[in-house]
């Protein structure tokens, strides 16, 4: 062969192609019904989902990176289901497992963390480790959902269906004391310093306003009371008898005796009879 010759293999017509590496999936946001965080890991992405659980890139406060697999919610209230994900998680090697849920949590989910993952540097082997990660979670999942199992005999009636199928939301997760994100992106802290200062300016606007309202109120308390020289005492007097020389309302005078004070008063006469043959008394008929 001399060196103007080209060096072109020829692949024959039968020959397979081949077939491209595996390229990692881009991690999907997480939706508002996913929780941010389970244990020490936040949860930054979802990477894929079945009826059994999700699965989610993640990483702990420390750095170290992992694929955390969840139940769903109609899978965590399955107790065969449950055993089906903690047998499944035994069956992974143990230095891959970095962290787990109690099984004895009924009301919870379980998930596991898988790893470890080396910070994505752009080598082969950090691809490597998150792809063996992924393909793990997986397993565990499909090892609930029991889709991987050998079908026995001819297949029969309708599809096998779990009955909590349909009900795929994230399971129950418990987060206690609250999270606070140890480490923010730039957009993540500009958007923290704009609420709070939001937040300071309609505080300060709605003082300002309060005071411009109650600045001119009247006091709500009474004025107070001037306390009087002590021993000294306020007497009223009423009087029950027109004052001396003054007539009857009529003009003439009044020749009744005159009630004592504090006797009640009334229409009625309050003057003796009179004897009979005494003048002006006596027998109306006396007077013709």
């Amino acid at each position: 062969m001399t060196a103007t010759e080209s060096h072109t293999e020829v692949r024959p017509a039968d020959a397979p192609e081949e077939t491209p590496a595996r390229l990692i999936p881009e991690a999907l946001p997480l939706m508002p019904e996913d929780p941010p965080r389970v244990g020490e890991f936040w949860l930054r992405g979802r990477l894929g989902a079945n009826a059994a659980g999700y699965l989610y890139t993640a990483a702990d406060e420390h750095g170290r990176e992992a694929v955390v697999a969840m139940m769903t919610e109609g899978s965590a209230d399955d107790a065969a289901a449950r055993d089906r994900f903690v047998t499944a998680v035994d069956e992974v090697p143990g230095d891959a497992v970095l962290a787990h849920n109690d099984a004895d949590d009924d009301d919870l989910a379980l998930w596991v963390a898988i790893g470890p993952i080396r910070a994505d540097d752009g080598s082969s082997a950090a691809a490597d480790e998150r792809l063996i990660a992924e393909r793990r979670g997986e397993d565990v999942l499909s090892a609930v959902l029991m889709d991987r199992i050998p079908h026995v005999g001819r297949f029969r009636g309708p599809d096998f269906l779990h009955y909590w199928e349909g009900r795929r939301r994230p399971g129950l997760f418990r987060i206690w004391p609250l999270p606070w994100p140890t480490s923010l992106r730039a957009a993540s802290r500009w958007a923290l310093v704009l609420s709070l200062i939001t937040m300071a300016i309609i505080m300060a606007l709605a003082v300002f306003l309060a005071w411009l309202l109650f600045r001119n109120a009247e006091p709500l308390e009474p004025e107070p009371v001037i306390p009087t020289p002590t021993g000294t005492t306020t007497v009223t007097v009423t009087p029950t008898t027109p004052p001396p020389g003054s007539g009857s309302p009529s003009g003439s005078p009044s020749t009744g005796p005159s009630p004592s004070p504090g006797s009640p008063t009334s229409g009625i006469p309050t003057g003796l009879p009179s004897t009979p043959g005494s003048p002006g008394t006596g027998d109306p008929g006396d007077k013709f």
